[in-house]
């Protein structure tokens, strides 16, 4: 399901339960050459996952089945053929599209619109196959006020007589979404920004048939930044933009809830990190931008990481371990320790085979990371420290995180030193990296005794090293 489908379910959803109404699910396959199969699992699984759940649908049933479109067919004829009788539709005999060029609009050129009804009942008893397509007025406006956009007007004469029902007897969506949104007594139709050209077709069908009209709420669409800065539609070049592929990637559900609301509504207070009850409570369509949003991977990261964070502990380790790829390794027993140091440094799980690589393997480094101005820490004071590390730590026998804290605390105040300074060079020879997930003490933990020794006496020979060739 891409973002843009999600966010439009979202805001349906958080805007029905913030006026204690109710989320349809509806399946509209009424294009059937369209159909992909598992395609209706997949909207199951999506809104089940992302945590919207609908209050009627095909799976569990509601007052106003059936909720899949093929399977209304009927329903639909009868309602066509109503207006073929009231003179708000009529029968086109046309062929797909051969007719479509002739037109002052490009689009069709109304040749069947004014076929007598002698002229119709031999087309139909010669077995011709047909079409039923809405008669629209040829003039005055259509208007109507929309809840993000305000009031819209439309000249009729720039809207087509769109089909209604097709040769082989089923709706187009366009007729299917308006009979069917009668018939289940919706209120509010919420649908992207995108549909706000045909709106004026569905509001002369409310008008033909006498019934009530829905108010609408159209969304901006959601664009992508390009690389060159530029903003355009949203799409695959610009990154995952679909909820599957954003979940594969590791980010949580929730944060990409969370984010999406974000996406073209602003809450009137100055919170960023929701949860589903929250939403509901704080949406208002008066937040909904008219303005296209941008989908920023970078905030949505933040988000996620700040709901990652709020995991219970349990859960994150439980659910990011397979991220890990530790299994079957020295590090799987140690996982616990290794989670609860990543939980607030990663903003999705598949952060993490990266965030530890260096425990695996040790990069390359300059020795540049050893100078710290702060911690006063040079080659020379590195490499002392180093020394006297490899000195202690190689006759300790009980390799436990209290154990190796006390060992360090205690080299520490025997150097002179407070933990950090003396810590720094350690952390530095033992990952390579300016930044880790842990200080030296859960690093020694993680990789083991043998581990940490050698990476220690590399260390001081990447120093020495840089010495001998400073002093050449």
């Amino acid at each position: 399901m891409h973002i843009g489908n999600l966010r439009t379910a979202l805001f349906a959803y958080l805007f029905a339960k913030s006026q204690n109404g109710k989320f349809i699910l509806r399946i509209e396959d009424t294009d059937q050459g369209r159909y992909v199969e598992g395609s209706v699992d997949v909207i199951y699984d999506t809104l089940r996952t992302a945590g919207l759940i609908h209050d009627e649908g095909p799976d569990i049933g509601g007052s106003y089945g059936p909720y899949t479109q093929s399977e209304r067919k009927d329903i639909y004829r009868k309602y066509a053929l109503e207006l073929v009788e009231k003179g708000a539709a009529y029968y086109c005999f046309c062929q797909k599209d051969e007719r479509e060029s002739e037109s002052a609009e490009g689009g069709y050129d109304r040749h069947c619109r004014n076929l007598s009804p002698e002229e119709v009942k031999a087309q139909i008893d010669a077995g011709k196959p047909y079409v039923i397509r809405q008669r629209i007025p040829l003039e005055g406006t259509t208007s109507w006020n929309d809840m993000v956009y305000g009031e819209i007007s439309v000249e009729n004469s720039t809207l087509d007589d769109q089909v209604l029902l097709k040769s082989d007897g089923m709706p187009t969506y366009n007729f299917a979404n308006v009979v069917d949104d009668h018939l289940m007594n919706i209120t509010h139709i919420i649908r992207g920004s995108e549909y706000l050209s045909s709106n004026p077709k569905y509001l002369l069908l409310y008008q033909a048939f006498g019934w009530e009209t829905p108010r609408y709420i159209h969304l901006p669409i959601i664009n992508g930044r390009n690389a060159d800065g530029s903003i355009s539609k949203l799409s695959k070049r610009h990154g995952a933009v679909s909820f599957q592929a954003l979940v594969e990637q590791g980010y949580l559900p929730e944060g990409i809830i969370n984010y999406i609301a974000l996406l073209g509504w602003s809450p009137k207070s100055e919170q960023e990190i929701f949860s589903m009850d929250e939403l509901i409570a704080q949406f208002s369509v008066d937040g909904v931008h008219k303005s296209p949003a941008v989908f920023d991977y970078q905030k949505l990261g933040w988000v996620n990481g700040q709901h990652i964070t709020m995991l219970d502990p349990q859960v994150f380790i439980r659910d990011a371990f397979r991220y890990a790829r530790i299994e079957g390794t020295a590090l799987e027993s140690k996982w616990p320790k290794l989670a609860s140091l990543l939980q607030s440094r990663i903003t999705k799980y598949s952060d993490i085979p990266e965030k530890i690589a260096f425990l695996h393997q040790l990069p390359e480094y300059s020795t540049e990371l050893y100078i710290h101005k702060k911690n006063k820490s040079t080659l020379g004071s590195s490499k002392a420290i180093l020394e006297k590390a490899i000195e202690r730590l190689s006759t300790l026998d009980d390799w436990s995180e209290e154990s190796l804290l006390s060992t360090m605390t205690e080299l520490a105040a025997e150097s002179g030193l407070k933990l950090g300074p003396l810590t720094w060079p350690v952390r530095i020879a033992l990952s390579g990296l300016m930044a880790t997930p842990g200080g030296a003490i859960d690093i020694l933990y993680l990789i083991g005794k043998d581990e940490s020794l050698k990476r220690l006496s590399s260390g001081i020979q990447l120093i020495s090293k840089e010495n001998l060739v400073d002093e050449k």
